[in-house]
């Protein structure tokens, strides 16, 4: 089980960004997300309706104790990674993560990190020292998470499939 915490969501001014941790949490292989912050039922029903139309059974729920979130997570035996470009480098220990069999909540970031995640996570783990878009991190993390195997993955519950073309776009409606 891989969740994502998405910390520190502001209405209005992270739609875009917040959209796009969902969106890539599901196409990388996540099982949820949790968005922290403000609450904003439009994102909530936007990621559902995905689900809804491309497949799968990928959950988003709202929650607005995040550090509570993460507690109650490694209580349950979850391994707690915060992406952030001041931890340990992703390949220098993967292996070590993604071999250990554990349920992962990654954290992913919003406007101020408090301390307090840094120290609760088991993991504070960078996937470039430079800065970088948290929904970059997120997918190179999830991409070695998950060994490469969620590029693979379709939903056969979807109501919608893209057929790869090179010439134009394919998408093709199941009944």
């Amino acid at each position: 089980m891989i969740t994502v915490l998405r910390l520190d969501h502001r209405l209005g001014r992270d739609t875009r960004i917040t959209t796009h941790v969902c969106l890539t949490s599901r196409a990388f292989g996540a099982d949820k997300v949790i968005l922290s912050g403000e609450r904003d039922r439009h994102i909530i029903e936007s990621v559902e309706s995905v689900v809804d139309n491309w497949g799968g059974d990928f959950q988003v729920e709202y929650d607005p104790k995040a550090i509570k979130v993460i507690k109650d997570h490694k209580k349950q035996g979850y391994e707690i990674i915060h992406l952030t470009m001041y931890g340990k480098h992703v390949e220098d220990v993967i292996p070590e993560i993604r071999d250990n069999g554990k349920d992962k909540l990654i954290i992913v970031g919003g406007s101020r990190v408090p301390t307090e995640v840094y120290e609760l996570a088991d993991w504070n783990l960078s996937v470039t020292n430079q800065p970088h878009s948290e929904v970059a991190a997120l997918a190179i993390c999830l991409h070695y998470a998950m060994n490469g195997e969620e590029l693979n993955v379709t939903y056969p519950d979807g109501k919608m499939q893209v057929i790869p073309n090179n010439e134009h776009k394919q998408v093709i409606k199941n009944e």
